[in-house]
C-alpha cells in the first residue's frame, strides 16, 4: 500500500487521509472511480463482442426475408491428398515439408485441383440450367453466357445503365494461351481486349463482344498485344454523355505501371483509347474508380511499389485526375481495392500483395472517401480457416449494391488460375453490412463503431430479389 507523509513527518496509510476527506471530495472520488470502472467494463464488452463475432453472424441492418438465408454459415472440409513418393536421394537432399492447401491450389498437377477448378460438367448458366428460375450462383464453377461459352470478364466491374436499365459487366478478355516472358516472369496472356456482357438479372449474361480491342501491329501502343491490360472499370458521365473506362496498363514485365483512359458513346462500345499516364506522378498498378452519389468520381490505385494506396478525385469529365491526392493505408501493402458506400459510410475491401497466390482480404471504413481509413478486419465468414485466410482462394475486384435491399451487396472476386489464366473463375458471394466491427479500431475505446462487413461463403446461393423474380432492376 502506498504511504503518505503528514505534517509531522509520520507515515500513515493512505486510507487514513481518505477518511479525513470532505464529503464533496468523497463524491468526486467516487465519480472518478465509477467512470474508470464503466470505461473498463465497456472495453471488456467490446473485446468480448469482437471474439463472439468471429463465430456468430453479425446483426443485420435489414429484415429482408431472403437475406437471413444469405447469412447461413457453410463450412468446408477439404482433405489433403496423400504425400507423393520421393526417392531417398531427394529426401536426403531436401527433407519434405508438409504441403499446404495453398500449395495444392497453385499446383496444376494437384490431386485435389478439381475442388478449386471444377470441370465443365458442373458449369452453370442459362444454356446449362434453362429451368433455373431462382438463378442459383455456383461460386468457382464455370459460368456460361447465353451462347453457352465461358464468360471472359476477369478483374472486372459492373455498370448499371440508367438509360437501358441493363447491367454491363466489363473485364479482361483472357481467352488466349498462358505463358511467361522469361523463366521467373509472371504468368500472362497477350492482350485481347476488354470484354463486355449485358444482363437484366445479373445471372443471364449476353456477350456484347470485345469493346476495347488490342493493337495488333503498333508495338509502341499501350494496348499492343504484348503488353498488359487489367482491371477495367466503366462509369457514366451525365454531363458529357460519355462512358469512361479506366484501366491498369503495363508492359510485360510490369515496369510501366500506369493508368489508361478510353471513352464511348454507348455502353457496348466501341471504346476509343485516349492515353495513359502516371497519376499524380506516381506508379499505378491495381486500381478502381468509384462514383459517389454527388457524381464526383475517384481513382484508387496501389502505388509506391504497392506499399501504399493513393486516392484522388477525377476531373468533371472523368478523363483525368485532379492534383489533389491522399496516401492511405501507408506501408500496409494492399491492392485490388473494391470500394462501396452504405448509409453515408464508405467501405473498401483490399487484398494483400502475393502475386497470383491468394491471401487474406481486409475490410476498411471511412467517413470520407479521402480518409482517414480504418481497418475493420477480415470480412470472410464460413468455409474453414484456410478459406477465410485466402478470401476463399480468390481476390477482390468489385462490390455491387443490390437495389431495394439495404445493407446487401454482391462481392465480386477472381479465383486466378496462373497455370491457365483463361480458366480463372468468378466468385460472386453475398456481402452484408451490419453489426459492430469485428475488432476495436485504433481510436480510443474503439469509437467510432462502424458496421462490420461480412462476406459469406456459399457453395450455392441466389440473389435476395423479391419472390425470386428474374429482373431486379
Amino acid at each position: 500500500m502506498r504511504m503518505v507523509k503528514n505534517k509531522h513527518n509520520k507515515k500513515q496509510p493512505a486510507t487514513s487521509s481518505l477518511l479525513r476527506c470532505s464529503p464533496v471530495s468523497l463524491v468526486l472520488l467516487s465519480t472518478v472511480v465509477g467512470c474508470v470502472f464503466m470505461i473498463h467494463l465497456t472495453m471488456s464488452y467490446t473485446r468480448n463482442s469482437s471474439v463472439d463475432l468471429e463465430v456468430s453472424s453479425p446483426r443485420l441492418l435489414t429484415h429482408h426475408p431472403i437475406v437471413h438465408e444469405l447469412e447461413r454459415v457453410e463450412e468446408e472440409n477439404i482433405h489433403m491428398p496423400p504425400p507423393r513418393k520421393r526417392s531417398q536421394r531427394a529426401i536426403k537432399r531436401k527433407p519434405k515439408t508438409p504441403t499446404t492447401l495453398i500449395e495444392e491450389f497453385l499446383d496444376e498437377n494437384s490431386q485435389i485441383r478439381h475442388l478449386f477448378f471444377p470441370d465443365t460438367k458442373t458449369a452453370f448458366g442459362p444454356t446449362k440450367n434453362p429451368n433455373d428460375t431462382l438463378h442459383n450462383f455456383l461460386p468457382g464453377k464455370i459460368w456460361l453466357d447465353t451462347e453457352g461459352n465461358p464468360i471472359q470478364a476477369h478483374g472486372g466491374g459492373i455498370l448499371f445503365d440508367e438509360r437501358s436499365k441493363l447491367y454491363y459487366w466489363y473485364g479482361e478478355y483472357k481467352d488466349g494461351p498462358t505463358y511467361q516472358t522469361h523463366k521467373k516472369g509472371p504468368a500472362r496472356v497477350d492482350i485481347i481486349g476488354v470484354g463486355c456482357y449485358s444482363s437484366n438479372d445479373l445471372w443471364t449474361w449476353k456477350n456484347e463482344g470485345v469493346v476495347l480491342a488490342a493493337e495488333e501491329t503498333d508495338e509502341t501502343h499501350d494496348l499492343h498485344k504484348s503488353n498488359v491490360l487489367e482491371r477495367p472499370k466503366v462509369i457514366y458521365n451525365s454531363q458529357t454523355k460519355k462512358y469512361v473506362m479506366w484501366m491498369h496498363v503495363d508492359d510485360a514485365n510490369y515496369t510501366k505501371a500506369s493508368v489508361g483512359v478510353a471513352t464511348s458513346d454507348e455502353p457496348t462500345g466501341p471504346f476509343e483509347y485516349l492515353y495513359s499516364k502516371s497519376p499524380h506522378g506516381f506508379d499505378s498498378r491495381d486500381m478502381t474508380v468509384f462514383k459517389d452519389d454527388d457524381d464526383t468520381a475517384y481513382l484508387v490505385y496501389s502505388s509506391e511499389d504497392n506499399s501504399v494506396l493513393h486516392i484522388g478525385p477525377l476531373t468533371g469529365d472523368y478523363l483525368d485526375v485532379k492534383p489533389v491526392m491522399k496516401r492511405i493505408m501507408v506501408g500496409q501493402h494492399r491492392e485490388a481495392p473494391a470500394i462501396f458506400k452504405h448509409q453515408k459510410t464508405y467501405y473498401m475491401i483490399t487484398s494483400g500483395c502475393t502475386g497470383w497466390a491468394p491471401n487474406e482480404a481486409l475490410a476498411h471504413a471511412a467517413e470520407s472517401v479521402m480518409g482517414p481509413w480504418e481497418t475493420l478486419g477480415n470480412p470472410c465468414v464460413g468455409g474453414n480457416k484456410v478459406f477465410r485466410s485466402t478470401t476463399f482462394f480468390a481476390q477482390s475486384t468489385f462490390v455491387l449494391p443490390l437495389p431495394g435491399v439495404p445493407g446487401a451487396f454482391v462481392f465480386m472476386a477472381d479465383r486466378w488460375n496462373p497455370a491457365e489464366l483463361r480458366d480463372s473463375r468468378y466468385l460472386w458471394l453475398p456481402l452484408i453490412v451490419g453489426g459492430p466491427a469485428d475488432r476495436p479500431l485504433e481510436f480510443s475505446f474503439g469509437f467510432p463503431m462502424w458496421s462490420r462487413v461480412s462476406v459469406y461463403w456459399h457453395r450455392q446461393w441466389r440473389l435476395p430479389s423479391a419472390g425470386g423474380e428474374k429482373k431486379i432492376a
